[in-house]
């Protein structure tokens, strides 16, 4: 047990910080959990949605008479039949002419837009119906490269003459590396994954007693209900939304999609419930996508080792539509100094649509893209001057002194101990003799290299501005309610908010019950993304259990006719008394009964915690690859990792988080990448062809943890359920490319895949390296472009 400072918020003996185990997962490893598509719903009709092949095409017709006449069909749409207008970017800064149809209207941008939908008796009805719409395409020009989408002839909204969405940043100044000694230059490409949730999306629909009723998976049902009632012309009080179980969203199922809000529209149109699951290909040409940033970097400094000026140029592919990917370069530029003090930074940026599918936000959402940029960056620049990585990095971090600390593109961090975590990693890892293997193996010559991969972070969490609600309820039998505004989809909340109750009221963890995810039975909430849930929502409903002690205390004290400074609770038994006279007391059961009686109010509180800022967590990690020069196969051997994300409240909670983020971010690095032909037929739509990694691909992880408590919030907590996304995947990039550099390698792209490695050990065997990046792009106002339209005059970014 340890002891906190604030005892009245976090209790004298605190169960906070122990490795208490998962109280889901009882449930899932034994009934399993229940998913939008096992609910049972009355006579449900069945959705299907018709997909067009073809990335770009002018729709010239569609026969829908042989669908509508096939067995079990009950009703076909077109766009032609969907009373709804399309919509407009949900963040303002976009350019709000490029807007969404629910089923392609005239014209279809991408491969896998619905151009029509079926309602069908069965599933199997739908399906087979679904081959007997014929559309007639009539092909454009497709674009699928983001770099040539500004100047490019095919426009995918003609009428706004320009592909740019968004965009922000001035002309250079052509001094901005003056006074550096190296200057470092590097194209990266953060390649465009899919986030693969093993639930695909998923909706049903009915109208009951004149009230929408829709079950979604989703990591915002609050978010959901307003979308609905909006896009439905409804009052919200007329929509309920219900989130069971959510198997997995990772950012992508944080937004609303066309297919959800068209199945709350067909039930109502068609008078009957209707439910829709879709296919794993579906899922992968219709959920969004993530990443899809490319990147040129140039990094100055002296050939001491100090950072000078650093210069990021973004072009971001939103896709055929507009989402939340769109504004993620806003995040990438908060953030594109990392740990560094840098004195002179400049981003610009521009996100352009293509004929791909929309890109949103996904496990990081800009801010693994500013730690790809800058580390990457690092490294070159180490390479460039002859110093180790780990020193270059040294010299530069933010002083642990120096915080809150504004950096050069106005983004304050609430608290750091950088070096302390550089310094744990490498003794951790044993740095100077993993170097020294190093140096053995390349004087041996043989085939077998090792590399070393270093990469510091920073990330802004609870980076939205907005808190979160929690209610706290004892009753009558002394059990304890929880309502969450927060919606887990493998988080551990239901744990970690019983610990909090728990801890503040000193009852059992069994006695506490978690509900979230039914905005009838939470009235209010944000939803889960961004890393906020216990810096909000842990905190709002730790804030609701102190207010009900409080009340507690109150009600004691008429009880025992006591003064009620006098009253103490004795958390280690659940009991109040008098301070000095434990033998009278009175517990939560006897509390929640007399306070109806005595017509007191009721033992319970509710409200929403509105944090003062963002918090910044950090951390360190390594990477230990083994790469054969000769077939350029890449084997992860280590991956070491120092994590700070404030008080941790439950380890064994942020191993997990921890644990499925490095995965992800090593498979980014090494496999996953969601490829277009030049046509825009995509080649990776299903998991035979898409490289998701496995368990015989990655290593034990070797995972420490620090705690810088941040201010902001009564708990110190951080976020953390993105932190190893962030950090693993540069760190993993660098340490193939550490392992290769002194054959001459200096870059290449992700993923690291056998072929592409094999290849950059080729061209710098034979001398073969690129010499020229491709030329920096125009900062000209698009054509077009006009107040209002996402274009941006000054350096800064729009705000969200």
């Amino acid at each position: 047990m340890r002891r906190h400072a604030d005892s009245r918020n976090l209790g004298v003996v605190s169960i906070l910080g122990n490795r208490v185990l998962r109280k889901e997962d009882v449930k899932f490893l034994t009934s399993g959990g229940s998913y939008v598509a096992d609910l049972p719903l009355a006579g449900p009709a069945w959705v299907t949605f018709v997909r067009s092949p073809l990335a770009h095409a002018h729709i010239t017709s569609i026969d829908t008479t042989d669908a509508a006449m096939a067995p079990g069909v009950i009703e076909v749409f077109t766009a032609a039949d969907v009373d709804l207008p399309p919509r407009a970017p949900e963040v303002e800064v976009l350019n709000q002419g490029m807007k969404t149809p629910y089923l392609a209207d005239g014209v279809v941008r991408f491969a896998g837009e619905a151009v029509a939908a079926i309602v069908s008796e069965t599933r199997e009805a739908g399906v087979d119906a679904a081959e007997l719409v014929f559309v007639d395409y009539d092909p454009l020009p497709a674009l699928v490269d983001p770099e040539s989408a500004e100047d490019s002839d095919v426009v995918l909204f003609p009428e706004l003459g320009t592909n740019v969405a968004m965009e922000f940043g001035e002309a250079f100044d052509d001094e901005f590396f003056d006074g550096c000694e190296v200057v470092v230059e590097e194209r990266i490409v953060n390649q465009r994954v899919a986030p693969c949730p093993l639930e695909v999306r998923s909706a049903a629909a009915s109208v009951e007693a004149g009230r929408l009723i829709f079950y979604a998976s989703t990591q915002a049902p609050h978010g959901v209900r307003g979308d609905l009632a909006k896009a439905l012309g409804l009052d919200e009080a007329e929509v309920r939304v219900i989130s069971p179980d959510v198997g997995g969203g990772f950012g992508a199922k944080g937004s609303v999609y066309p297919e959800d809000i068209l199945v709350a529209w067909l039930a109502r149109r068609v008078g009957r419930p209707c439910r829709w699951v879709e296919t794993r290909t579906e899922s992968m040409l219709g959920l969004g996508h993530g990443r899809a940033q490319i990147q040129r970097v140039a990094l100055g400094g002296s050939r001491d080792g100090r950072l000078i000026a650093y210069r990021l140029e973004i072009v971001q592919d939103a896709g055929a539509y507009l989402n939340w990917g769109a504004v993620l370069p806003q995040l990438t530029r908060m953030m594109a100094p990392g740990t560094y003090d840098i004195d002179r930074v400049d981003c610009s940026a521009v996100s352009v649509v293509t004929n791909t599918v929309t890109t949103t936000a996904y496990r990081g959402a800009g801010r693994p893209e500013a730690t790809a940029a800058i580390e990457r960056a690092v490294d070159r620049f180490a390479v460039e001057i002859g110093m180790d990585p780990a020193e270059v990095r040294r010299v530069n971090l933010l002083a642990k002194d120096s915080f809150p600390r504004t950096t050069a593109t106005g983004t304050t961090y609430d608290v750091g101990d950088y070096e302390t975590a550089l310094d744990k990693l490498l003794e951790v890892s044993r740095y100077a003799e993993l170097r020294a293997e190093q140096a053995r193996r390349r004087e041996s010559g043989g085939t077998r290299q090792m590399g070393l991969g270093l990469s510091m972070y920073v990330e802004i969490t609870n980076g939205i501005p907005g808190g979160e609600f929690g209610a706290v309820e004892v009753r009558p039998d002394g059990t304890v309610l929880v309502r969450t505004g927060t919606s887990p989809h493998g988080q551990g909340h239901v744990t970690a908010w019983s610990m909090i109750v728990a801890d503040a009221l000193g009852v059992s963890l069994e006695d506490v019950e978690v509900v979230h995810g039914d905005t009838d039975v939470v009235p209010d909430g944000v939803g889960t993304f961004g890393s906020r849930s216990l810096q909000t929502g842990g905190v709002a409903v730790g804030q609701a259990a102190t207010e009900v002690v409080e009340k507690a205390r109150n009600l004691v004290a008429e009880l025992l006719e006591a003064d009620v400074a006098d009253i103490v609770l004795d958390r280690s038994i659940g009991r109040f008394h008098v301070a000095g006279t434990p033998t009278v007391s009175r517990g939560w059961a006897e509390l929640a009964s007399a306070a109806p009686e005595r017509g007191d109010v009721a033992l319970e509180s509710s409200g929403r915690f509105v944090p003062e800022g963002p918090t910044f967590p950090f951390g360190a990690h390594l990477a230990v690859v083994e790469v054969d020069t000769e077939t350029g196969k890449v084997t992860l051997e280590r991956m070491i990792t120092v994590d700070d994300a404030g008080r941790i409240l439950n380890p064994l909670l942020a191993q997990g988080q921890i644990h499925g983020g490095l995965a992800q971010g090593i498979a980014q690095a090494l496999v996953e990448e969601f490829r277009y032909d030049p046509d825009g037929n995509p080649l990776t739509a299903n998991l035979a062809d898409y490289g998701l990694i496995s368990a015989a691909e990655l290593p034990s992880f070797e995972s420490n943890f620090m705690e810088t408590p941040t201010p902001l919030n009564v708990l110190g907590a951080k976020g953390i359920g993105e932190s190893g996304t962030i950090g693993a995947t540069p760190a993993v990039q660098n340490a193939v490319i550490d392992a290769l550099s002194h054959f001459g390698v200096r870059h290449i792209d992700m993923p690291l895949t056998s072929e592409r490695v094999w290849r950059a050990i080729e061209a710098a065997r034979s001398g073969d390296q690129p010499a020229v990046l491709p030329k920096r792009r125009s900062r000209r106002p698009p054509a077009g472009s006009s107040a209002g339209s996402g274009q941006a005059e000054s350096s800064q970014p729009p705000a969200i």
